[in-house]
């Protein structure tokens, strides 16, 4: 079968393979077990998502701006195309993807990455005003600043993302078209060029500062601010009862960013396994949306409180 599509466009020298093959794991056996694994987790992923989704468009005491930001996380967690295709490609051994089809994968497995990246955010961005100007909250995080908070980071993400994958677009395959990753992956992908890839490699080095070094910076400083605004509460007490306001937040932003950062910057720095790499990306995915919706929506108070107020209605209407 013949690997490369001749239909170039005209006054270029790009060879584009007309599929490209994910590798998968090397050589580790009884590995279908993995992927059934991964199976149950994204049901219950997409079961918590919907559940917190739900919630919040049939309560109408949810529509706050604290809860525009849950839900966009909450539909970017659902809206992950990776596990249902890892599913495809190796229970039932599609390894073979069209060239666009792999760099439409590309694009939407990271765009909503970036989305929850940015998500995180703009959550502390509200933890930080309730907490440090509590008497302003309402009147500085409102509806409108917070879809506009929203709808000014997707369409940046979408046109950073969109520049980025274009870019393979300018790279020539002539040699292997094996993507050493569990998905087309935007470093394994490049890496097989056999022209120069600069140019990506650069802009992988631009994705790393704004999409996973830039945020959790900002997390960071807004809870130094947190941290110097609680030690002036006289209260030990309300200093925990505000704190507490913030662990599922803080939780999150470890399970989410400690493992990607660690995966990405070793990656591009040194060499680790492809198997060890897949490892870790893939939970580095798959984790944090089946946790989201367990250790920050299902848990706050707000979300129980109207839980337990449908779980009344539904009681008293039988």
């Amino acid at each position: 079968m013949e690997l490369l599509n001749p239909d170039l466009e005209k006054n270029t020298t790009f060879v584009h393979p007309a599929y490209f093959i994910i590798s998968g794991f090397i050589d580790i056996p009884d590995m279908k077990y993995y992927y059934v694994f991964l199976f149950f987790v994204y049901i219950v992923s997409v079961l918590g998502n919907t559940a917190v989704m739900g919630i919040i468009c049939l309560d109408h005491t949810l529509r706050t701006p604290k809860y525009i930001a849950v839900f966009n996380l909450a539909f970017a967690d659902l809206s992950t195309a990776l596990i249902p295709k890892i599913l495809d490609i190796f229970l039932f051994d599609n390894r073979y993807i069209v060239y666009e089809a792999c760099l439409s994968y590309m694009f939407f497995v990271w765009f909503f990455v970036f989305v929850q990246s940015w998500a995180l955010v703009i959550m502390a961005y509200d933890r930080f005003i309730a907490i440090c100007f509590p008497l302003m909250y309402h009147s500085i995080v409102t509806k409108p600043a917070i879809v506009g908070m929203l709808a000014f980071t997707w369409v940046l993400l979408l046109s950073l993302l969109a520049f980025i994958v274009g870019l393979i677009g300018r790279l020539s395959f002539c040699g292997s078209v094996v993507i050493q990753s569990f998905f087309c992956d935007h470093g394994p992908t490049y890496r097989l060029a056999c022209n120069d890839n600069s140019l990506n490699y650069a802009m992988a080095f631009v994705v790393l500062i704004v999409i996973f070094c830039f945020p959790p910076v900002l997390i960071a400083l807004t809870y130094i601010c947190i941290s110097i605004a609680l030690s002036r509460i006289s209260s030990e007490k309300e200093r925990i009862k505000a704190f507490k306001t913030c662990t599922s937040h803080l939780i999150l932003v470890s399970v989410f960013f400690i493992p990607l950062l660690g995966t990405n910057i070793a990656v591009m720095t040194s060499y680790i396994h492809p198997n060890t790499r897949i490892i870790n990306s893939a939970l580095t995915h798959i984790i944090p949306p089946l946790l989201n919706p367990i250790i920050y929506s299902l848990k706050t108070k707000e979300v129980l409180s109207s839980i337990r107020r449908d779980t009344q209605r539904e009681d008293l209407s039988l």
